[in-house]
């Protein structure tokens, strides 16, 4: 099977990164992995964009994966039941479009990976709460003890770890002008966790901050 992994895909703004044109992988399925680093938008209002874009990704070949990054409806995630999948806790948005919750650990092909979403909205001002903005756009409490738990559960080691922001030493590298906050902090303590390789999306850029640590926008990586 083969992994794959890309940035914000916002709703169908910036999607095209998956089109055939763009995304050329050949002979993939439905055992085969593309997630989304926040920000994917397939579940906003029910409406015509949410249909589409559902209907869109359930033609792929793939399965898509995504964590919720700040600009979702998240009364709208969690309107969908909790399953479990692999190990974790998921929402089935539709069989092949799955939401990858937060603070989970997933086993994928023999490899552990951990899931946490949310991120700060810098344009919150511009938006309208519970229409366009959410509080939940960062982790409830809850959401943090079930991180601790799991990895601890985990012995610390994982294989990937994907967040929508970068914890505050990352973040300072990828956008030092971006606030810190409760979350970029906690995804700074990760730092102690076992990991190969670390990928985020949020700051709309692609860069290798170092060696384990990539922001991704437009790439689309293959992992395995």
């Amino acid at each position: 099977m083969s992994f794959y992994v890309c940035g914000d895909t916002h709703q169908d703004i910036d999607l095209s990164k998956l089109t055939s044109k763009r995304f050329c992988a050949k002979n993939l399925n439905q055992n085969d992995y593309v997630l989304i680093c926040g920000d994917c938008g397939a579940v906003w209002d029910n409406g015509n964009t949410d249909r589409y874009l559902q209907k869109w990704y359930g033609k792929k070949p793939w399965t898509t994966l995504f964590i919720d990054g700040n600009h979702e409806n998240f009364d709208a995630l969690e309107s969908y039941a909790v399953c479990e999948w692999n190990g974790g806790h998921v929402h089935f948005i539709t069989p092949s479009l799955i939401h990858l919750m937060r603070g989970q650990i997933y086993t994928i092909d023999g490899r552990k990976i951990f899931t946490m979403g949310g991120a700060s909205s810098h344009d919150k001002e511009y938006r309208k709460q519970g229409v366009s903005w959410w509080e939940k756009e960062l982790p409830s409490e809850e959401e943090y003890e079930t991180a601790r738990k799991n990895l601890a559960l985990a012995e610390n080691r994982v294989d990937y770890i994907f967040t929508h922001c970068a914890g505050n030493r990352i973040q300072d590298i990828v956008a030092p002008e971006k606030e810190k906050n409760r979350l970029t902090a906690f995804l700074d303590s990760l730092e102690d966790v076992s990991f190969q390789a670390w990928y985020f999306g949020h700051y709309h850029k692609d860069l290798q901050a170092d060696e384990k640590h990539t922001a991704l926008f437009e790439k689309v990586i293959r992992l395995w």
